[in-house]
């Protein structure tokens, strides 16, 4: 059964009503800075973002972020992300979308098949959606590098062949190539990743 454990989280305010709602999922490491620029930067697009941290129910004060990672059920992580939702919506935000990076790709994924009334979900490199396949309940894009330790030919092939054009590879982007200021980081892709993700949320998302 999932936690009932209130559920910490980011929040980042647009000036003015809020266009639409998007929660950000972490990645495997953490609240890291990246996670939290990437919430800024929808902010000032005017949506209001929020961004919990699924680890909370494992805090013990040593950071141990691996054996988080392999404790944490999607039970619980959904459960945090349907709490998120529900807190853009008192807030004000009509409509709700959902992004997230590594970890939290493969739970954007999740989210979007999971019937949590959401309006568009765009997963950024999540490791085992091959597994997880089906028909989401809103529109999605997955965002991809092709160069992806993680995340084998014949996985992305997989994704691709279910999801068809949803689907956008970077050529020669590794994992985590969104994540400015690593040596994984891929200036085009991410800028182009950047902006298909913008026009998606406007599309789906902004009223």
């Amino acid at each position: 059964m999932a936690s009932a454990l209130p559920t910490p989280y980011f929040w980042a305010r647009p000036n003015g009503v809020p266009r639409g709602g998007i929660v950000v999922i972490m990645e495997g490491n953490g609240m890291g800075w990246q996670l939290l620029r990437v919430c800024e930067r929808l902010a000032g697009e005017g949506y209001l973002v929020i961004a919990p941290d699924v680890y909370h129910r494992f805090a013990d004060g040593d950071g141990d972020w691996q054996s988080a990672f392999n404790s944490l059920s999607s039970e619980d992580a959904l459960s945090d992300i349907r709490a998120c939702i529900a807190t853009l919506r008192e807030n004000g935000a009509a409509r709700v979308g959902i992004t997230g990076f590594c970890m939290g790709g493969r739970l954007s994924y999740l989210a979007s098949i999971s019937d949590l009334e959401l309006d568009a979900a765009a997963p950024f490199y999540g490791a085992g959606i091959e597994s997880l396949l089906g028909k989401p309940s809103c529109p999605v894009r997955l965002f991809f590098g092709d160069h992806d330790p993680y995340i084998a030919d014949e996985a992305l092939a997989k994704i691709r062949a279910h999801h068809g054009d949803d689907v956008v590879v970077y050529a020669g982007a590794t994992h985590g190539f969104m994540r400015d200021g690593t040596e994984d980081y891929a200036p085009e892709s991410a800028a182009d990743a950047w902006k298909q993700l913008l026009a998606f949320f406007e599309g789906n998302v902004a009223r």
